[in-house]
C-alpha cells in the first residue's frame, strides 16, 4: 500500500510540473473536422477577400491565397485551397520559419541543452576570440544581435541585401560564416532589428545543442514528430547549417499544429515540448523592442513572433485593433500566416504568393473569427 501511495504521489508530481492543458483533441495523426454551417455569409465574405487574384495570374496581383484553414477548439472548421494547392502539398514558410526557430530554441532549453544567456561562441567554438562572442542566444531570438545586417529583398541586390546574399550569392555555401561575419553596430540586445540572420543564427544554435544528444534528425525526434508535423522539410546549406530565417516547408494542416502546440502552452498531449512560461515569454513584447525599436516599427515582437500589445512606453496601439488583444502571428514573406487567437481558442493558417501587398493581419483574423463565431 506505502508503495502504491508513493508511486500516486510520484506521478501526481509529475503531472503537476508538466502543468499541461488537458483536451479533447491532440492532432497528432489529423485533425478532426467539424466544418461551419450557418456561415454562408461570413465565408462568402472572407473568400471575397483572401481569394482575390486580380487580372491574370501572371501578373501577380491581389491577394493570392494558395491554402487557408481554420481551427476551433481543436478541430478545423474551415478549410480551402486554390491554385493548384490542396492538404497534401507543402508550401514555403518564408519568416514564418522564425518562430519555428524560436520554438526550437525552446526546446533546446526544455532539454536543459541551451540557456538564453549563453554566448553564441560557447556553441561555435569557430568564432572564439571575435567580437560577435558577445551576441548570446535571446539576442538571436529577439532581433537584438545587433549585427550590422541589410534586411532589403528582392527589389534589391545580393551586394546589397544581407538576406539575398546569404541564401543566392557569396554567402550561400557558408550561411553561418556569412551571418557572424557581419560586424557589430552597437552593444548586443541594446540594439532591435528584424533580421532573417538572426533567427538563421537561432536555428544553428538549437541545431548545435540538440544534435549532441539527439543525432542530425533532433528537430524531428523532438518537435515536428511528437506533434505530427509528417510533411516538415527544413533546408540546410551546404554545411549544414539550418536555414532557419525562412526555409521550412509544410503543409497548412501541420503549420496548423505548430500553432496548436502554442496555443496549448508547449505541450502536446500530456508532454511538454517547450519549457513552462516559454509561450508566455515568446508572446510579450521583448525588452529590446520596447526599449530600441524604431518609430515606425508598429507591431511588436517577443521572442519572434508579432504581437498584438500595445507598447505604452512607445506610444504605440496595439497594431490590430479588431480582433483580442491576446492574438500573435508568425508571419512570413508574401503573406504567410500562423494566427494564433488564445481567448476563442482558434487558430489561422493562410499561405500565399502575395506580391502586390501582403495580407493584412487585422482583416483576415477579424473574418476568419466571424466564421467561428
Amino acid at each position: 500500500m506505502r508503495a502504491l501511495l508513493v508511486a500516486l504521489t510520484v506521478s501526481s508530481s509529475f503531472a503537476l510540473a508538466q502543468n499541461c492543458p488537458t483536451r479533447a483533441t491532440w492532432p497528432t495523426t489529423e485533425w478532426p473536422q467539424n466544418l461551419a454551417t450557418g456561415k454562408d455569409a461570413q465565408i462568402k465574405a472572407l473568400e471575397d477577400f483572401a481569394f482575390t487574384i486580380i487580372g491574370k495570374d501572371s501578373e501577380r496581383l491581389g491577394y493570392r491565397t494558395e491554402g487557408l484553414v481554420i481551427i476551433k477548439n481543436g478541430a478545423i472548421v474551415y478549410e480551402r485551397y486554390a491554385r493548384g494547392f490542396d492538404e497534401t502539398k507543402r508550401h514555403l514558410s518564408w519568416s514564418v520559419a522564425k518562430s519555428i526557430s524560436s520554438a526550437l530554441v525552446g526546446v533546446a532549453v526544455k532539454q536543459g541543452v541551451l540557456n538564453l544567456d549563453d554566448g553564441v561562441c560557447q556553441l561555435l567554438p569557430d568564432f572564439e576570440g571575435t567580437p560577435q562572442c558577445a551576441i548570446t542566444v535571446k539576442d538571436a531570438i529577439t532581433f537584438g544581435t545587433a549585427l550590422g545586417w541589410q534586411e532589403e529583398y528582392e527589389d534589391q541586390s545580393y551586394q546589397v541585401s544581407s538576406v539575398i546574399s546569404m541564401l543566392f550569392g557569396s554567402g550561400h555555401k557558408d550561411q553561418l560564416r556569412h551571418i557572424l561575419t557581419h560586424k557589430l553596430v552597437a552593444e548586443p540586445g541594446k540594439r532591435w532589428s528584424y533580421s532573417t540572420g538572426d533567427a538563421e543564427l537561432a536555428s544553428a544554435l538549437a541545431k548545435t545543442a540538440l544534435s549532441k544528444g539527439h543525432g542530425k534528425d533532433a528537430f524531428w525526434k523532438l518537435l515536428f514528430d511528437p506533434i505530427g508535423m509528417q510533411r516538415a522539410t527544413f533546408e540546410e546549406d551546404a554545411r549544414g547549417t539550418p536555414l532557419g530565417g525562412s526555409m521550412v516547408f509544410a503543409t497548412p494542416r501541420d503549420f496548423a499544429k505548430f500553432g496548436y502546440l502554442f496555443l496549448n502552452d508547449g505541450c502536446w498531449n500530456g508532454e511538454r515540448i517547450l519549457p513552462e512560461g516559454w509561450v508566455a515569454a515568446s508572446t510579450t513584447p521583448s525588452d529590446v523592442f520596447v526599449a530600441t525599436a524604431p518609430e515606425d516599427e508598429k507591431t511588436p515582437s517577443g521572442y519572434s513572433w508579432w504581437l498584438n500589445r500595445p507598447v505604452p512606453s512607445q506610444n504605440k496601439p496595439a497594431p490590430w485593433p479588431d480582433v483580442p488583444e491576446d492574438t500573435y502571428a508568425a508571419l512570413g514573406h508574401w503573406g504567410q500566416r500562423i494566427i494564433v487567437v488564445p481567448s476563442e481558442d482558434v487558430i489561422v493558417v493562410r499561405v500565399g504568393d502575395d506580391r502586390d501587398g501582403s495580407i493584412g493581419v487585422n482583416e483576415l483574423t477579424r473574418l476568419s473569427l466571424a466564421v467561428t463565431r
